[in-house]
């Protein structure tokens, strides 16, 4: 089982980036996936979470500028993310559960991608 996440880069403050993960070696169609990020010597925080219904909740620190949506056809989640600060800059990872209901704590996911660094320019 992989989880493949692409799209990181470096980009001004104020600009967007859209991150994809995309699954292979099992289907994650019934089983909610999340994005989490680390940036150097924080903890890992949870950013979005989505269900396969398409339900999703956001860390209150994104909500209104991240859009989190999936393709379960291709098994692949996305991260839109708009006005970007600085604050946002970090190592994105996305992650699958092995159940359907969301979760923000990254213990209650089973796998892991390699993560894709964002960095945000002031």
């Amino acid at each position: 089982v992989q989880l493949q996440a692409s799209g990181g880069g470096l980009v001004q403050a104020g600009g967007s980036l859209r991150l994809s993960c995309a699954a292979s070696g099992r289907t994650f169609s019934r089983s909610a996936m999340g994005w989490f990020r680390q940036a150097p010597g924080k903890e890992r925080e949870f950013v979005a979470g989505i269900r396969y219904t398409g339900d999703s909740f956001y860390a209150d620190s994104v909500k209104g500028r991240f859009t989190i949506s999936r393709d379960n056809a291709k098994n692949t989640v996305y991260l839109q993310m708009n006005s970007l600060i600085p604050e946002d800059t970090a190592v994105y990872y996305c992650a699958a559960r092995e159940y359907a209901t969301l979760n923000a704590s990254p213990t209650a996911y089973s796998y892991w991608g390699q993560g894709t660094l964002v960095t945000v320019s002031s």
